[in-house]
């Protein structure tokens, strides 16, 4: 018989170890049925409570195709964790004739065989219902004790071994300084790069960019405030910035969104209209460049140049 091995583990407490586990009890099963494997499906830190998973729905297409006969999986919940999609899928598994094997749980084919891989299922999908709720509980005690939740950490942030907040003395500081930058007048652009040039990097390593900032500056973790669902703890962890600040630079991030593009002419070049060249008294006008480092570099260049009408004055640094 022609086989296939489906491998599967959800992003719970399992590593990729578990993939080799599954794949090497599915092959000795395989080996000693005389089910000739000719291909293995692998889903990573991907749950059985739902059907979207990419190398699933690829297996159940592919079962159209007739070129295998028996699916093996080391535990029918690595298959689904949810009786209608079980119940589903093997219904479209059976009509193109393959059938589904556990490598590890003897389920006969007769009337008990029902009875039992029932069984299995429903116990598959308590699992996975108590798992959650033991999951959302402990996240909600937490969330009460105002502690780390997982998920990415704002960039000032570092949590201590008893999952508590605590303010990183590197980060920190630059923190402060991009909103009271951001306060005083400076460009969205302008305080990105003071970031990127004070060495501040994202969780992952990048650097920050403009879209990561505005979420910086809109952050209410900075001024202290602790949410997880609806549990709102408003001094919950160590402010950064103080209250007063954070708001002047809600009410400034506000306005620059009703006219993004005439807050960022005025921020960033004042002198546009203002300033004229002296060859040939045409205006100048804000321009900028990124250079192979990354760096923004701004200045004026004179229009008639901008146009090529003539004029050679050099552009001026901003």
């Amino acid at each position: 018989m022609k086989g296939v091995i489906y491998a599967r583990y959800s992003s719970d407490n399992q590593r990729e170890e578990s993939i080799e586990g599954q794949i090497r009890e599915c092959k000795a099963f395989a080996e000693k049925n005389g089910i000739d494997i000719i291909e293995i499906y692998i889903d990573r830190a991907l749950s059985a409570k739902t059907d979207n998973r990419p190398d699933f729905q690829r297996l159940i297409k592919e079962s159209g195709s007739k070129k295998f006969e028996v699916l093996l999986v080391w535990k029918l919940d690595r298959f689904a964790r949810n009786k209608f999609d079980s119940a589903h899928y093997k219904r479209i598994l059976k009509n193109n004739g393959v059938h589904v094997v556990s490598a590890t749980e003897v389920i006969s084919d007769g009337p008990e065989g029902i009875l039992l891989e029932s069984l299995l299922e429903g116990m598959a999908e308590y699992y996975s219902a108590d798992l959650s709720e033991k999951v959302m509980r402990g996240q909600t005690e937490n969330a009460l004790k105002a502690m780390y939740n997982g998920g990415t950490l704002p960039i000032g942030y570092v949590v201590d071994k008893e999952q508590h907040f605590q303010i990183d003395p590197v980060a920190a500081p630059l923190i402060l300084q991009a909103f009271t930058d951001y306060s005083n007048g400076k460009s969205m652009r302008e305080v990105t790069d003071m970031l990127n040039l004070a060495g501040v990097r994202t969780k992952r390593g990048g650097k920050v960019n403009i879209n990561s900032v505005t979420r910086m500056l809109h952050n209410r973790r900075y001024i202290g405030e602790y949410q997880y669902r609806d549990i709102v703890h408003p001094h919950g962890i160590p402010a950064i910035v103080p209250e007063e600040l954070f708001e002047r630079v809600q009410e400034r991030l506000a306005k620059t969104k009703k006219a993004p593009a005439k807050f960022k002419a005025e921020d960033e070049y004042l002198l546009t209209t203002k300033l004229f060249c002296g060859k040939c008294n045409c205006y100048m006008a804000g321009e900028s460049g990124t250079s192979h480092t990354g760096i923004v570099h701004r200045y004026y260049k004179c229009v008639s140049v901008k146009n090529h009408k003539g004029c050679d004055k050099k552009s001026v640094q901003k």
